[in-house]
C-alpha cells in the first residue's frame, strides 16, 4: 500500500519530498526486503509486518520499567552499569535487548498504543491542519524511549540516567548540550495508584537531528517544495523543543524565519518605528557583550592616531543612532598634549516619529558633556532612510572662519554599509561621495560573514554557524550581570540577533537589507572605489585585548582579538565574527603610512 502511495505522490518522493536516485534505490531495496519505507528513510530498520509487534514491545517496555519499584531499581541498576545502550536503527532487536536484560516477565498481548502525534504550533501560531497523516505518527517513534516513573530514595527523588547516544558528527562545531525533556505519555494505573510515564528525549541526537532538518527545510523551500517544508517543519517542533540554551533559542529564530518563507508572513513595519525600536535592541546588545565596545573603541583609536596634530576636526557619523562612540573620543581628545583640537560631528540618523528631535537631544547631550571636558563642539544632524542619498556637498565642512587650517575629516561607519548592498549601484554612489571629501581616514566595522552570495540554502548554512556561534558567545561570555537587569540585557540581544536571522533568511530582493560580506570583500570593494587600507597598528590590538580583559575578566574569556595584515577581528574562540578595517584615499597622506605589505 505505501508503495502505490509513493507512486501516486510521485516516483522517488516521501511526504512531497523528492528523492535521489540512489536513495530510491536504496528504498525500493528495503521495500523488497519487507522493511517499512517511511522509516527507513530516517535510517530505521522495521518490517511492515513487524509494525504491531513493535508497538506492542514499547507498551510492554512501558509496563516493565514502571510496575514496580524493585523493577525501578532494577532499571537503575541497569542502567549504572557499565552496559551502553545504544541509539539503534533495529528498533524491534533493541527492544527486545532492553525487555530481556531487565528480566521482563511475559506481558499478555495488548493493543497497539498509537503514537502521540506531532505538536505543530510554533511561533507563528497554527501552522498545522487539525489532522496529521499516519506517516507523521510513524515518523515519530524514533523520538522515543519510555522511562518508568520517579522512585525515592530517603524521601528525595532519584536521579534518572538517559541513554547513550551513538557515536555521529555533529554538523556545527559542537553538540548540543545534553538535557532531558519530558512530556506526558500512557497512564498505567493500579488500584489505589497512579503511575505517569515520562517521553525521554535524547537531546543529543536530538540536536544533530534538528540541524539536519533545518538544513533540508531551507533545501526544501529553495527548490519550491513547500509541501516537504511544510513537514520537516514540524518535526523541527519536536526536535527544538528537546535542546537548551543557545541551540534551542538560535533554532527556534532559523526556524520561524522559514516559516515566514512557508507560510508567506512578512512583516510590513514602518521603516521609521522599526528603525527606533532595533536602536533600543542595539543598546542592549552594547551592553550584554563587547562587540559594539569593541567596534567603537578600535574605530576610535584608528580617528585619534589620524587627527593627530590637528586643530580642527571633523566626523561624519553614517549611522550616530544614541551616540554612543563618541563621549569617549572626546574625552581622549579632551586629554591631548597642547589642549584638545575644535571638534565637529555631523550625525546621520533616521526620523523616529515617536521622537522627531531625537536626533538633536543626542546633540545636545554630547554638547552638554563636551562643556564639561572643555572640547570645543558643534553638532549637525541629518535624517534620511538612505544613505545613498547624500552627496558630497552635502557634508562638507563650511569656511575656516578665520582659521587658514582645513578642517580633518574622517567617515565612521559601524555595520551601516552592507545595508546599501541591497540597492544596486548605491553603495558604489556613497564611497564617491565619501572619497570626493577627502577624508584623511574612513573607518569601518561589519560582520565577518558572507550572506550575500548564493542561493538561500548556501546563505542559511552560512548563517546558522554565524549566529550559532554569536549566540554561544552571548551564553558563555561572561560579561552579563545575574540580576535582572543583565538578564533582560541578554533577552533584547538574542531578539536584536534574530531580526537579523528573520531578515537574512525570510527576505528577499529590496527587503532583505543584512547582505554581510566578509573582510575580503570589502577589500575588493574599497580598493575599486579608490581606497587605500591604513594598518591599525599593535597599539589598537594591545588595547581591544585589554578592553576584553575588562569586560569578561582574565584573559577575556572565550573571546579573542586577532590582528592581520593591519585589520582587527574580534570573534568567539576561532571563529571571527566583526572585523574592523581603516582606509584613506590613494595617493592622500596617510597613504605614505602603509607598510609596503599595504601598498
Amino acid at each position: 500500500m505505501k508503495r502505490e502511495h509513493l507512486e501516486r505522490s510521485g516516483r522517488g518522493a516521501i511526504g512531497g519530498f523528492p528523492l535521489s536516485e540512489g536513495k530510491m534505490m536504496g528504498l525500493e531495496e528495503t521495500a523488497e526486503a519487507g522493511m517499512d519505507e517511511l522509516l527507513a528513510a530516517l535510517g530505521y530498520k522495521v518490517r511492515s509486518s513487524d509494525m504491531a509487534e513493535v508497538a506492542q514491545k514499547l507498551e510492554q517496555l512501558d509496563m516493565a520499567m514502571g510496575s514496580s519499584t524493585s523493577q525501578d531499581d532494577a532499571l537503575l541498576s541497569q542502567l549504572a552499569s557499565d552496559t551502553v545502550h545504544y541509539n539503534p536503527s533495529d528498533l524491534s532487536n533493541w527492544l527486545e535487548n532492553m525487555l530481556s536484560e531487565l528480566n521482563a516477565p511475559p506481558i499478555p498481548f495488548l493493543p497497539a498504543s498509537h503514537p502521540i502525534p506531532i505538536g505543530s504550533d510554533f511561533l507563528t501560531g497554527n501552522l498545522s491542519s487539525s489532522t496529521e497523516p499516519a506517516s507523521a505518527d510513524y515518523l515519530n517513534l524514533h523520538h522515543r524511549a519510555v522511562y518508568g516513573p520517579e522512585s525515592q530514595v530517603n524521601g528525595r527523588p532519584k536521579t534518572r540516567k538517559r541513554l547513550k547516544p551513538s557515536p555521529s558528527t555533529a554538523f556545527l562545531s559542537r553538540a548540543a548540550a545534553p538535557a532531558t525533556v519530558s512530556t506526558p505519555a500512557a497512564t498505567v494505573a493500579g488500584e489505589g495508584s497512579s503511575v505517569h510515564s515520562l517521553v525521554m528525549v535524547d537531546t543529543q541526537e536530538a540536536g544533530i537531528r534538528l540541524v539536519h532538518a533545518l538544513l533540508a527545510c531551507a533545501e526544501a523551500i529553495q527548490e519550491e517544495n513547500y509541501k516537504a517544508a511544510d513537514a520537516i517543519l514540524k518535526q523541527i517542533t519536536v526536535l527544538a523543543s528537546s535542546q537548551g540554551g543557545a541551540m534551542r533559542k538560535v533554532s527556534g529564530y532559523f526556524a520561524e524565519a522559514l516559516a515566514r518563507r512557508v507560510y508567506r508572513i512578512h512583516p510590513h513595519l514602518d521603516a521609521s518605528l522599526d528603525s527606533a525600536f532595533s536602536d533600543i535592541l542595539e543598546m542592549h546588545f552594547y551592553e550584554s557583550c563587547p562587540y559594539l565596545k569593541f567596534a567603537h573603541f578600535t574605530a576610535n583609536q584608528a580617528i585619534l592616531e589620524a587627527f593627530s596634530g590637528c586643530s580642527r576636526v571633523h566626523v561624519i557619523d553614517l549611522g550616530v543612532k544614541q551616540g554612543m562612540q563618541w563621549p569617549a573620543l572626546m574625552q581622549a581628545l579632551a586629554l591631548r598634549p597642547g589642549g584638545p583640537p575644535s571638534f565637529r560631528l555631523t550625525g546621520i540618523g533616521q526620523l523616529q516619529p515617536d521622537n522627531p528631535d531625537a536626533l538633536q537631544q543626542v546633540g545636545w547631550k554630547l554638547a552638554q558633556l563636551a562643556g564639561t571636558i572643555n572640547v570645543d563642539f558643534e553638532f549637525r544632524g541629518f535624517i534620511t532612510n538612505n544613505l545613498a542619498d547624500f552627496e558630497g556637498f552635502m557634508l562638507e565642512s563650511p569656511s575656516p572662519g578665520g582659521s587658514d587650517e582645513p578642517e580633518a575629516v574622517a567617515i565612521n561607519s559601524i555595520f551601516e554599509l552592507h545595508g546599501l548592498l541591497a540597492r544596486p549601484g548605491a553603495l558604489e554612489k556613497l564611497l564617491s561621495s565619501v572619497r570626493s571629501l577627502r577624508p584623511r581616514i574612513v573607518t569601518i566595522v561589519e560582520q565577518e560573514a558572507n550572506h550575500n552570495a548564493g542561493g538561500l540554502l548556501e546563505r542559511f548554512t552560512e548563517a546558522l554557524h554565524y549566529y550559532s556561534t554569536m549566540f554561544d558567545s552571548l551564553e558563555g561570555g561572561g560579561g552579563l550581570a545575574g540580576d535582572g537587569e543583565g538578564q533582560q540585557d541578554q533577552i533584547m540581544s538574542e531578539m536584536f540577533l534574530g531580526r537579523q536571522i528573520c531578515n537574512v533568511v525570510a527576505c528577499e530582493g529590496a527587503d532583505r537589507t543584512e547582505r554581510h560580506e566578509t573582510l575580503a570583500h570589502w577589500r575588493e570593494r574599497m580598493a575599486g572605489a579608490g581606497f587605500q587600507p591604513v594598518h591599525l597598528g599593535s597599539n589598537a590590538f594591545k588595547q581591544a585585548s585589554m578592553l576584553l580583559a575588562l569586560f569578561a575578566g582574565g584573559d577575556g574569556g572565550g573571546y579573542r582579538v586577532e590582528e592581520k595584515e593591519g585589520y582587527l577581528t574580534l570573534g568567539w574562540h576561532t571563529r571571527p565574527l566583526i572585523a574592523t578595517s581603516a582606509w584613506c584615499v590613494a595617493g592622500s597622506v596617510l597613504s605614505d603610512q602603509l607598510t609596503p605589505a599595504d601598498r
